[in-house]
């Protein structure tokens, strides 16, 4: 089941995808009164998400305030995270190897334990709108398409074997980085952190909607040249293991949202670094869930 935020005639609304991806039902027409995408993942009873699963196998003609997905304008699935994005580094050994390639100090290849760091999100960018450059001090802008997991419910203590039971579903994330301020502060939060590098979307996927652990297909395209193309199941750290490292120290509210690392193929793992510039296109896509689209201005 995938759900979505988005705007229809100046209104935002949550709504459920029909299993075509043709088609998008307002969850309000079923009697569920869930404003933001946040309440969703905090409030919704397992009989809602039964439901809504049922609802998106209907035809649409039965559905009140059914519209086509290319009569709305789809939104981050959660416009404004309340907390930062907790990140993983260097997630995939491949990606490792590159990062250490282009910058040993800054990225060392071993990983003896997992690297968190964390995202500033003041509001995150939707498929279709736009990556700004940020050109006055950014000379080496990077893509980085990851899986990214979405807290259901309070997560305390989780032992690796209960760690689904807490996921409530699965986006994109387009990790948009800035390499020359993240290498020049070692520590990566500000080159992370600008306004406009979190593309996310273009929807949730539920946690039961795909096999778990979840082992999705992952690509990323600039201007249609294919440059990632991985699979999540290739993890280093996989997600038993991050949720329930983090949650031995710190409760992850429901909502949190966890990026969960990046494959081989970034700009500044090519021989000659391929960084994004204005009128670059960056498509990120993740099996199952979908694609987002961002052009870098």
């Amino acid at each position: 089941m995938k759900l979505l935020t988005y705007e229809v005639e100046r209104r935002t609304l949550i709504g459920v995808m029909s299993k075509d991806d043709q088609w998008v039902f307002p969850i309000n027409s079923m009697g569920m009164d869930y404003k933001t995408m946040m309440e969703v993942v905090v409030g919704m009873s397992v009989s809602e998400k039964q439901l809504l699963e049922h609802i998106s196998g209907l035809e649409p003609y039965s559905i009140k305030g059914a519209a086509r997905m290319n009569e709305i304008t789809v939104k981050a699935p959660i416009p404004v995270p309340e907390q930062d994005i907790i990140c993983l580094g260097m997630n995939y050994m491949d990606h490792a190897e590159e990062s250490a390639k282009f910058n040993n100090e800054a990225f060392t290849k071993e990983r003896p334990k997992a690297v968190y760091f964390s995202k500033r999100v003041n509001c995150a960018v939707a498929d279709g709108e736009d990556i700004p450059s940020h050109s006055d001090i950014v000379d080496s802008l990077d893509y980085e398409a990851e899986l990214a997991v979405i807290i259901g419910k309070d997560a305390r203590r989780v032992k690796p074997e209960h760690v689904k039971d807490y996921i409530f579903g699965y986006t994109i994330v387009n990790d948009v980085s800035a390499r020359n301020i993240q290498t020049e502060h070692i520590r990566w939060y500000f080159g992370k952190s600008l306004d406009g590098f979190t593309p996310m979307g273009p929807c949730i996927m539920t946690v039961d909607s795909c096999s778990y652990p979840p082992e999705l297909q992952i690509t990323s395209e600039v201007n249609g040249e294919l440059r990632q193309d991985s699979n999540t199941g290739k993890l280093i750290y996989g997600l038993d293991h991050i949720i329930s490292e983090l949650s031995m120290g710190m409760t992850l509210k429901a909502g949190t949202i966890i990026s969960t690392g990046t494959p081989a193929g970034v700009g500044m793992g090519f021989e000659l670094p391929k960084f994004l510039k204005k009128g670059d296109v960056v498509e990120c896509s993740i099996e199952g869930i979908g694609t987002i689209t961002n052009q870098v201005v």
